[in-house]
């Protein structure tokens, strides 16, 4: 509980409150991210926005409409040109992204990385899901539903770091499981269409799959559209996020359940935290924080993971 207490009056202290320094109207921050009008992201800029509101700074949810790093690292190049004074980043590929990162911090600009980290950047610090435990999760529910034994074919975005650690964890909790095989992973570059596409390609091959799991938001409610019309029956859909549509296929029974990350939470805290930074002047590049015994920030703040299914459905739809 000292922990959780230092860490709670260490963030008021960072946000401004009390006397002390205030925020400029003319103070600009970014997010930066892959395809930033999915509903994901669209979620993670309604508490970009209120932070700002809150603030009294400006705040603009940026990126490229594909899941293309080099996209991203355009996107990075273009709004330092403006000056900001704090980025959020999500790297669609931390290895592309990191010379600029470093970069910015150089120049004084802080960074700090949400949902997808950069850990061998000189970021300050990620906030995000623990994408590892989320995997491990799914894998423990996989392994329950599908009763020890089945042919799952995962979908993922190549070379994303937190989709890699979803893998692992997935891949950890299925171990004890030896009768579960992992068929084959899916790159969907990003693409609903591509996951619409091959799970179609699989259905018409009669290719033997007992479940389907979703690694990031966009695939599982297309692998259910498929499966819905193709008439198949008996198979288990596990899904990322919580859009809109992915909820209506809990509620209809096609996907069985998903794991909730919280994006409002983490434009939120990041763009607070962030600010706070900058109030406080403390963005010095230095030693990394996971070496530095005095580092003035943590390596990694959780944003927190649940697993909706229709049993707690009611709770989460909005």
């Amino acid at each position: 509980m000292k922990h959780t207490l230092t860490v709670a009056f260490a963030v008021l202290a960072l946000t401004g409150c009390g006397g002390g320094p205030r925020h400029q109207p003319s103070e600009k921050y970014y997010l930066v991210c892959s395809n930033p009008k999915i509903p994901y992201w669209q979620e993670a800029g309604a508490g970009l926005a209120k932070a700002a509101t809150e603030l009294n700074v400006q705040a603009e949810l940026i990126g490229p409409d594909v899941y293309d790093a080099k996209s991203e690292l355009a996107e990075f190049k273009r709004i330092m040109g403006n000056k900001p004074a704090g980025i959020l980043i999500s790297p669609g590929d931390s290895t592309v992204l990191r010379p600029e990162i470093d970069a910015a911090v150089a120049a004084g600009v802080p960074v700090i990385t949400i949902d997808s980290d950069a850990p061998q950047s000189q970021r300050l610090f990620f906030i995000g899901t623990n994408n590892y435990q989320a995997g491990q999760m799914g894998g423990g529910l996989l392994a329950k539903l599908l009763n020890g034994k089945g042919n799952v074919v995962f979908y993922s975005i190549a070379n994303q770091k937190n989709i890699e650690e979803r893998l692992n964890g997935y891949r950890a909790a299925l171990a004890s499981s030896p009768g579960i095989k992992i068929a084959q992973v899916i790159d969907m570059k990003g693409d609903a269409r591509v996951a619409f596409d091959m799970t179609t390609e699989l259905i018409d091959k009669n290719t033997p799959v007992d479940a389907f799991v979703s690694l990031e938001s966009l695939s599982g409610s297309e692998i259910a559209e498929v499966l819905e019309r193709k008439k198949v029956e008996g198979k288990i859909i596990i899904a990322m996020d919580t859009a809109a549509s992915t909820l209506g296929w809990i509620e209809k029974g096609k996907i069985a359940a998903t794991l909730m990350q919280k994006p409002y939470t983490m434009g939120y805290y990041g763009l607070k935290t962030l600010a706070g930074i900058v109030l406080e002047k403390q963005a010095a590049a230095g030693k990394p924080n996971a070496s530095d015994p005095k580092a003035p920030y943590p390596v990694f703040m959780d944003t927190g993971t649940m697993l909706v299914d229709k049993s707690n459905l009611a709770e989460v739809k909005h």
